[in-house]
């Protein structure tokens, strides 16, 4: 009862950026979306993410075809538009942090961490293998050791095609039109009109 009790909280939250409270400290999942170190263990935030493995369980045995594909998929990315499609297999952690524009396609198997908020502009093409990773440990080594992370938000912008196998480091911003060869890890922001390549990921020429 206490985890059903959990998930009706977050689901009544609102996915983004949380702002600060004056006269009360902020929850362990406020602080997630506030780019804070929070508390990965604590119950809030245990009850979002068994509420998104489920869900993704329950589309690892579907097609984008099936009947139940289109309500699973909007329960665990509430507000993706009619015409963008994620297609199964796919991996989240919470599903809540994923913001799609319109006629966005993400390929099979995209694995998706949303601690921090991930956006993806309209038109937008994911390849296959596609990991989008918005949290980070800690450096020193004995507070890694604790069930603590912070997660910066990733941007992606309009029009842009991400070969396979790319990945998207924490608080990257990839901007409009821009191609991201296949198997680039992308760790520092790429600027609009720019076809980038490699790891770690450059830009090559401007489109």
């Amino acid at each position: 009862m206490t985890e059903l009790k959990n998930e009706s909280r977050v689901e009544g939250k609102l996915a983004g950026t949380i702002p600060c409270k004056e006269e009360e400290s902020l929850s362990e999942f406020e602080k997630m979306r506030n780019e804070e170190f929070y508390d990965f263990s604590s119950e809030e935030c245990l009850a979002s993410y068994y509420r998104a493995k489920h869900l993704c369980a329950k589309l690892q045995t579907m097609t984008i075809e099936d009947e139940d594909y289109r309500k699973t998929i909007e329960d665990l990315i509430p507000g993706i538009p009619e015409s963008s499609t994620v297609s199964p297999p796919f991996h989240c952690d919470h599903g809540h942090g994923i913001k799609l524009g319109e006629n966005v396609f993400i390929n099979y198997n995209g694995t998706m961490l949303d601690g921090g908020i991930i956006s993806i502009g309209s038109n937008t093409q994911v390849g296959p293998n596609c990991q989008f990773l918005t949290p980070n440990h800690p450096i020193d080594y004995v507070e890694r050791r604790k069930p603590i992370e912070r997660c910066s938000p990733i941007t992606i912008g309009e029009d842009c095609w991400l070969g396979g196998g790319v990945t998207v480091c924490p608080g990257v911003t990839i901007g409009d039109r821009c191609i991201i060869g296949a198997g680039s890890v992308v760790v520092k922001n790429i600027p609009s009109d720019s076809m980038a390549v490699g790891n770690p990921c450059r830009v090559i020429r401007k489109l």
